[in-house]
C-alpha cells in the first residue's frame, strides 16, 4: 500500500513538472511571437521614412538640420534591430521624437500640409504608430507572464534547470518619447 502511494506521489510530481515545462515552453514562444510583431511595424516604420523624407524635402529644403536628424535617427534605430529590447526601445524613442519634430516643424508650410504624398505616409506612419503601441502591449503581456512563471515557485525550479531566463519589457526610456507623435492637419 505505502509503495502505491510513493508512486502516485512521483507519478503527479512528474506530471506536475510536465506541464510546468510545457507552460514556460509556451510563455517562452509567445514572448517570441511578441516580438517579432514590435520587430515587423518597427521595421515598416524605417521603411516608410525615406518615402516620408522625399514628399518633405522639396518643401522643407533649409530645414536641412530637422531632415538630417530624421535621417540619424532611423540609422540609428535600424542599426539597434539586433540589439536588446532596452537598446531598441532607447532607438526607436529617439525616432519617434526626430518624428514629431519633423512633423511641428511641417506645420509652417501649408503647401506640404496640402501635398497628397505627405498626408498619405503621415497617415501611414500614424497608423503604423497604432500598431507599434498594440504590439508592444502584447509583448510586455507575454513577458509579464514568462516572468512571473520563471519566478514562481514552484515553476522556477523547473525553469532554473532547464536555462528558462526572464525577459526585458518593451519600455521607453523618456516619458517624452512614450508619446505618439502629434499628427495635425
Amino acid at each position: 500500500m505505502f509503495g502505491w502511494i510513493i508512486l502516485g506521489i512521483v507519478v503527479v510530481v512528474i506530471g506536475y513538472g510536465i506541464m510546468a515545462y510545457n507552460n514556460l515552453v509556451r510563455q517562452r514562444q509567445l514572448t517570441q511571437e511578441g516580438w517579432s510583431g514590435i520587430d515587423v511595424q518597427l521595421k515598416r516604420r524605417t521603411d516608410l521614412i525615406p518615402n516620408l523624407m522625399e514628399a518633405v524635402k522639396g518643401y522643407m529644403s533649409h530645414e536641412r538640420e530637422t531632415l538630417e536628424g530624421v535621417t540619424q535617427a532611423r540609422t540609428a534605430a535600424q542599426a539597434a534591430q539586433n540589439g536588446t529590447p532596452e537598446q531598441r526601445a532607447q532607438a526607436e524613442g529617439i525616432l519617434s521624437g526626430a518624428l514629431g519634430r519633423l512633423f511641428a516643424v511641417a506645420e509652417a508650410y501649408p503647401d506640404l500640409k496640402a501635398s497628397q504624398n505627405f498626408m498619405q505616409f503621415q497617415g501611414e506612419l500614424s497608423n503604423t504608430e497604432n500598431e507599434i503601441q498594440l504590439s508592444r502591449r502584447y509583448y510586455n503581456g507575454t513577458a509579464r507572464d514568462l516572468n512571473t512563471a520563471v519566478e514562481s515557485f514552484p515553476s522556477n525550479v523547473i525553469a532554473n534547470f532547464f536555462k528558462f531566463d526572464k525577459v526585458q519589457y518593451f519600455e521607453m526610456e523618456n516619458p517624452a518619447d512614450r508619446a505618439v507623435p502629434q499628427v495635425k492637419f
